[in-house]
């Protein structure tokens, strides 16, 4: 979109300065003002490129001013080497660097707000928003992958033993799977206490493998978090389904450990 949105102005430029010049040629008189007109083309160049054209559109409206006036039968042609003509050149110059700066600069914080609104904010990984994105460019190359899904368990006894906040428990899980995985896999936060990891995996087994061992990693730290994973295509064709899977087994998962986390108590008869 942003391409051929520069395109069309590039075009518009070169549309309009030539229809300037040629207007110029024949039409111009003493006095009558169309050379003004080039500034409309020297700024529809600078606003869909930067300084550097913006001046070099600044220039070749210069060079067509100069040949309109030699060829134009009502303006003498001494007018080229006049003071007027270098006034003129200036103030070209100026406009196209000064629209093409700001142009550009424009476009270079558009790019940042850009990606701070696909940023977290605590941890600096995507968002949900680039995160599904991500998935859809997946879907689209039809190629088999893994998603996985990650839970924190029992925040508030890990801040515990770790003696951190919140925050920096979050930071932490973040930092450890952007670091644990290879070149090509994505990991973003998902949600408050909630991670997600793509990668390649041929099957939903290799799939539950993956997800072991990053909760393993993590385990190794002193991080809880509970891993629930989905291959595509076995597990969903689109991410709906996908996220249902991880999700499902991420639940099952948190049961499992709860029951094997539970100790049973000795009955009233075997304590006599």
């Amino acid at each position: 979109m942003r391409d051929r949105h520069r395109y069309a102005l590039l075009t518009a430029a070169a549309g309009s300065g030539a229809a300037i010049f040629v207007t110029f040629t024949f039409y111009e008189k003493p006095g009558l003002g169309l050379g003004h007109f080039y500034y409309v083309a020297i700024i529809l160049a600078a606003l869909a490129t930067g300084p550097a054209v913006g001046a070099a559109a600044a220039g070749a409206a210069t060079v067509l001013f100069a040949l309109g006036v030699i060829l134009n039968p009502d303006i003498p042609p001494s007018e080229v080497l006049s003071t007027s003509t270098g006034i003129r050149f200036v103030t070209y110059m100026t406009v196209g660097i000064v629209t093409g700066y700001f142009a550009k600069r424009n476009r270079v914080l558009m790019d940042e707000l850009q990606l701070l609104a696909e940023r977290d904010a605590l941890t600096g990984l995507p968002n949900t928003r680039a995160f599904e994105r991500a998935i859809g460019e997946r879907l689209a190359r039809d190629q088999p992958f893994a998603l996985a899904v990650g839970g924190v368990d029992d925040v508030a006894s890990t801040i515990g033993r770790r003696a951190v906040n919140a925050d920096d428990m979050l930071r932490e899980i973040a930092s450890r799977l952007l670091h644990s995985l290879p070149p090509g896999d994505e990991v973003a936060r998902i949600g408050e206490e909630s991670f997600a990891v793509l990668t390649y995996a041929g099957s939903a087994s290799e799939a539950g493998k993956i997800a072991v061992q990053l909760q393993r990693l993590l385990a190794a730290e002193g991080l809880a978090v509970t891993f629930g994973w989905a291959a595509y295509p076995q597990d969903g064709a689109n991410a709906l389904s996908l996220y249902r899977a991880a999700d499902e087994r991420l639940y099952a998962r948190r049961v499992i450990h709860r029951q094997e986390a539970v100790v049973s108590l000795p009955s009233p008869a075997a304590s006599v």
